[in-house]
């Protein structure tokens, strides 16, 4: 089980997701200066920060509205980003937040678990049902893939609907339930399952009501730019749980006003370290 790879690299590693959620405003000067494609500067970009990264990291996360919002360029940017993670055997999140029924669900899943933007893992909303979360059980258990399906997020709105209250319980803990029942048949030699959750880490109230989901690998974003510290760890880890944390804009802007040049990717390297330390607080 692909579940299984990632614990693996994350215990050698870290539990540190790196998102490159790429943004034009956050290229170094001697890179938006060039005379070249944008998509070539995406690339150059994500390639810097790989490499300065990847021997701290457990895994990278793609949000694919970063690179669609460049048109044909930035898809062509995600593929070749995707493909060189996989050129160094790193694993790969495409947070993509597909959530259809059958028929499309089968394409979504075709389109990133295949051909030019296959990830290791995609970010799935279930919103419509297990219709919409079936399609990938093949890829799952059969061709080493996995999916983070939303459970809890980090936004400030996730409450309108997420903590709605229903027969004394709230919707995501009910939605906590049915990825548990859904991963049952996905566990690894890890005793997690290849079906993980989505579980934003700037609410720690949120974690005593999830610790029951004990084969439960989470996607955890939330540290830094949005509010998630060192409390909210701690929080996390002491109730049993166990994902890797993702940051992006801490991580892969940390240059901006620092340092323009070639030796940018550095400055993002000491933020992971930083990262580092607070999770190794957590876990030791």
């Amino acid at each position: 089980m692909i579940i299984d790879k990632l614990i693996d690299n994350c215990r050698k590693k870290s539990f540190i997701c790196v998102g490159l959620d790429f943004n034009e405003d956050y290229l170094p000067t001697y890179i938006a200066k060039k005379d070249i494609s944008i998509d070539e500067k995406i690339f150059e970009f994500n390639k810097k920060i790989i490499d300065d990264t990847k021997d701290l990291v457990g895994c990278y996360k793609l949000q694919i509205a970063c690179y669609e919002a460049y048109g044909i360029e930035g898809l062509i940017a995600y593929k070749n980003t995707v493909k060189y993670l996989k050129q160094n055997d790193l694993i790969t999140i495409g947070d993509v937040k597909r959530g259809d029924i059958l028929s499309t669900a089968n394409m979504y899943a075709k389109a990133h678990f295949e051909n030019d933007f296959e990830v290791d893992f995609m970010t799935i909303n279930p919103y419509m049902g297990e219709d919409s979360v079936s399609p990938y059980y093949e890829y799952i258990k059969n061709k080493q893939k996995g999916i983070f399906v939303l459970l809890k997020t980090s936004n400030e709105s996730s409450k309108d609907f997420q903590d709605i209250k229903i027969d004394e319980e709230l919707l995501y803990e009910k939605v906590g339930k049915k990825i548990d029942s859904w991963s049952k048949d996905f566990i690894g030699e890890s005793n997690y399952s290849s079906v993980g959750a989505v579980l934003g880490l700037t609410n720690e109230d949120d974690f005593k009501k999830l610790k029951k989901l004990k084969n439960t690998f989470f996607l955890v974003p939330g540290y830094g730019a949005q509010g998630g510290g060192l409390k909210q760890l701690k929080e996390f880890y002491s109730n049993g749980l166990l994902g890797v944390v993702n940051s992006s804009r801490g991580i892969i802007k940390a240059h901006k006003n620092i340092c323009e040049d070639e030796n940018f990717s550095k400055e993002s390297r000491k933020a992971v370290l930083k990262m580092k330390e607070d999770l190794d607080k957590c876990l030791s």
